[in-house]
């Protein structure tokens, strides 16, 4: 018996492995600043499909920002790369550097 819970587990591990992995492949998002809103710590991003959030097609969305200093590193019309969470405010941008 021992042994099958052993398996299991392992099996178990793998799986879990293997789904991080794949979610974490999905979480940058590749977008374009279209307005930025420091008073409000708000950015407006059009951006590709998002996996991560659940997004299979293309949008242009407001965002918070959970660090308002990310603000100043952008500018309109910058390409982006980006992580979002859905969070009990709305989307927030957890991750915010220019594209290269």
């Amino acid at each position: 018996m021992t042994r099958f819970f052993r398996i299991a587990a392992a099996a178990a591990l793998t799986s879990a492995l293997t789904l991080t992995t794949a979610l974490a492949g999905d979480a940058d998002i590749s977008g374009e600043v279209k307005k930025i809103d420091e008073a409000a710590g708000k950015i407006t991003l059009k951006h590709g499909p998002a996996k991560s959030l659940g997004m299979d097609e293309p949008m242009t969305m407001v965002y918070h920002v959970r660090d308002p200093a990310v603000l100043k590193t952008v500018k309109v019309g910058d390409k982006v790369t980006f992580e979002a969470a859905q969070e009990a405010s709305g989307y927030t941008v957890t991750k915010l550097q220019k594209s290269k």
